[in-house]
């Protein structure tokens, strides 16, 4: 679709209209791009502006140049949506009106004949409670998350750019090639200066050891229990699951272990420690947790997500493996899970679907994020430059899968139109990408890099206040791996968006690789926990970064700064 434009030879000669940033096309089967040529309102001809104003036309304007067809869509969305409904209402009206035609000789007729087929009539109500009582004992238990908490580190482990430099200057470890890159990296990588590292990373030189890491792993993980225990006036020993992923560390005992010794939880506890699966993870425990909690009835799971820095810091000088230096800072969530029917009054969300891919199974894909030792021995993990086309093919896998289970009829219908005309008759249609605005209110991106989030917002024809969560999560507290969607969903909160009845669609990236979806369902209008990681400074947000430096957006309305296009290049 080309736009708008009209038909007519007065349509020809129309002035071009101003762009509209929500129109799309799309350039081939693997990538959209945003296209900005669907215009809006007529123009004058040039004759009309030549001629004076009493000559000019009095004939009704041209509708099909006048439409949007912005809104033809949302028209068409809402007719196919309610198409069940506007069946049944006249099916109703006839029934009523049967009904009331219906005399008192009649229902006694109907009295009479029931009794005369008694058995029948037990026989069905037999079945009736018997199909009810299957239904009721093998329905899925719902799973509600009563509420989460995410670790806020203190002032004093911030990483200033300028700091971070200096350090990595002073340690001797890196030459001037690689200092360089770090720095041109920190510049174009969205972060702020009020990110967090280990405090071991801000000795000089840095002091990465067991006891440094075990240290970062307990203030992060019982800095977000803490708080989540406060917040929900549970006891530990009400918990009967208790999932821990963390990809980079992982020692023994366990930091699951760990969370069973502080808080004493109960010795029938079910505990899982999830490791190596990268910053998709959080949905991976999240999902495990959900199949757990199907299992055992009317008790509390608990998924606490996180990764450790400290013994994982690259000290060497190959480029691959110097971003994630630049990138991944300390952050943890805690989140609380139940399947108590009498949790929902208090519950935030309720989860709807979880969709996972792995795309382990190629070669390429497997070795994008590799944990290894450079020629000096040192080890570090390596970003491939195919990282970002393998990420596209497991987006692509994933949405297909979540698509059916999440998009209103009409986008269905459209898409499979599309692709049946491509597939049986070939003709020369370009895919149509589904509008996932129209299934989800909010968007939680994993904010693994600029990068990473600017192909999102471009391949699912995103608006900038979509990817506004992910973008300031980046800014302010880094890649916080497997817990940055929960800071991006605190971030949501604190603006004050939640509303009862909107769709969250968390969507992360990680090794493997793999592609994981969590989608919930708000249950109320939601206020900001206490101790938000957001609570103090989300005034001063959303910033709109140039050249590196943060510059507040007006507040004025919900739409931010134009997004930023910086790639990070390897």
């Amino acid at each position: 679709m080309k736009g708008d434009r009209g038909v007519g030879t007065e349509s020809m000669k129309a002035q071009a209209q101003p762009p509209l940033p929500d129109g799309g096309i799309i350039r081939d089967d693997n990538s959209v791009s945003v296209d900005s040529r669907i215009g809006g309102g007529i123009g004058r001809t040039t004759a009309d502006q030549q001629s004076p104003p009493q000559q000019q036309s009095r004939r009704l304007p041209d509708f099909l140049q006048s439409v949007n067809l912005k809104y033809v869509k949302l028209g068409y969305h809402y007719l196919i949506t309610h198409l069940v409904t506007l069946f049944l209402v006249p099916l109703m009206v006839v029934i009523v009106i049967e009904a009331s035609r219906t005399s008192p000789e009649d229902l006694r007729q109907l009295w009479l004949s029931l009794q005369y087929n008694l058995v029948g009539v037990l026989v069905c109500s037999t079945f009736l409670v018997f199909g009810s009582t299957v239904y009721y004992m093998t329905r899925p238990r719902t799973v509600y998350l009563v509420d989460y908490a995410c670790y806020r580190a203190p002032d004093a482990l911030r990483a200033r750019f300028s700091q971070f430099m200096e350090h990595s200057r002073l340690s001797g470890a890196f030459d001037e090639s690689a200092l360089e890159f770090q720095r041109k990296i920190l510049e174009r990588s969205g972060l702020g200066d009020e990110t967090y590292v280990p405090e071991a990373m801000h000795y000089v030189p840095a002091q990465p050891s067991m006891a440094a890491a075990r240290k970062e792993a307990e203030e992060v993980m019982f800095g977000a229990l803490d708080i989540l225990f406060r917040n929900t006036a549970i006891r530990p020993k009400d918990v009967g699951i208790l999932v821990v992923n963390c990809s980079l560390f992982n020692p023994t005992p366990s930091l699951s272990a760990m969370i069973v010794n502080r808080y004493k939880l109960r010795g029938n506890v079910r505990s899982f420690n999830l490791g190596g699966m990268g910053c998709s993870a959080g949905v991976i425990a999240a999902d495990l947790a959900k199949d757990l909690l199907q299992v055992h009835g009317n008790t509390y799971a608990i998924v606490v997500s996180t990764e450790n820095i400290t013994q994982n810091w690259y000290f060497g000088n190959r480029k691959s493996m110097l971003i994630p230096n630049c990138l991944f800072r300390v952050g943890g969530a805690a989140v609380l899970l139940s399947n108590r029917s009498a949790d929902r009054r208090r519950a935030k969300y309720r989860l709807l679907h979880v969709v996972r891919t792995h795309r382990g199974a190629d070669d390429k894909a497997f070795h994008c994020v590799y944990q290894e030792q450079d020629d000096a021995g040192k080890v570090g993990v390596s970003l491939s430059k195919d990282l970002m086309a393998i990420a596209g093919g497991a987006l692509k896998a994933n949405i297909t899968t979540l698509g059916p289970l999440v998009l209103p009829i009409s986008e269905q219908l459209l898409f499979f139109a599309t692709l049946v005309a491509r597939k049986l008759f070939n003709a020369k249609v370009k895919p149509y990408i589904p509008d996932f605005k129209l299934a989800f209110d909010h968007f939680c991106i994993h904010a693994g890099g600029r990068a990473v989030i600017d192909e999102l917002e471009k391949n699912l024809q995103l608006l900038p206040i979509h990817v506004e969560a992910s973008r300031m999560t980046l800014h302010r507290f880094g890649n916080t791996s497997s817990s940055s969607i929960w800071y991006e969903l605190a971030y949501i909160e604190a603006k004050g968006r939640m509303r009862r009845g909107h769709r969250v669609w968390q969507i992360a990236f990680g090794s493997g690789f793999k592609c994981n979806s969590a989608v919930w369902q708000v249950l109320r209008t939601v206020r900001p926990s206490p101790s938000n990681p957001w609570h103090d400074c989300i005034d001063r947000y959303p910033v709109e970064l140039v050249d590196g430096v943060a510059h507040p957006v007006p507040q004025k309305t919900e739409q931010v700064a134009p997004p930023l296009r910086a790639q990070i290049s390897t």
